[in-house]
């Protein structure tokens, strides 16, 4: 089932990747229900915020009408990093599955752990690894084109 959902991110990845974002995708599903997709839009949007996961939390939000995402579970393609990490965590997310470890911003398990982190009023289960080879090759053919050719694909 986890595969599945996360094939859903991957394909969110691959749509940042036409549009010339870091390919990262996310979705969300409550109670086996997709109700949110989306992808990096930071450069679109011009906006730092616009990670996959923060759009589509604030679509899921949206979608069950609760800032608060009881029952749901969170599929990214990379490791999110503190601000999505911290949104996760206020949004009350359960449960995380995400695919390529991120060891130089990941919050979750690479260099923080934001989400089993006692301190905090929440904490959240963790499913990692899933697809990542797949997910970590997206990024990595992107980075390779960037540096290629800074200016994006023709």
């Amino acid at each position: 089932m986890h595969e599945e959902y996360m094939r859903m991110a991957l394909a969110q990845a691959e749509e940042a990747m036409r549009e010339d974002e870091v390919p990262v995708g996310a979705v969300i599903v409550h109670q086996e229900r997709l109700i949110a997709a989306a992808h990096n839009q930071r450069e679109q949007l011009q906006d730092p915020t616009a990670h996959a996961e923060m759009i589509a939390i604030t679509q899921a939000a949206h979608a069950l009408g609760s800032w608060r995402l009881e029952g749901c579970t969170l599929y990214v393609t990379l490791e999110p990093c503190p601000m999505c990490a911290g949104a996760i965590v206020l949004a009350r997310l359960p449960l995380l599955v995400y695919g390529a470890a991120d060891p130089k911003a990941g919050a979750v398990e690479s260099l923080y752990r934001l989400l089993s982190d006692t301190r905090l009023n929440h904490r959240v289960q963790v499913v990692s690894g899933v697809l990542g080879r797949e997910c970590g090759a997206l990024l990595t053919r992107f980075f390779q084109q960037k540096r290629q050719n800074p200016r994006g694909p023709t």
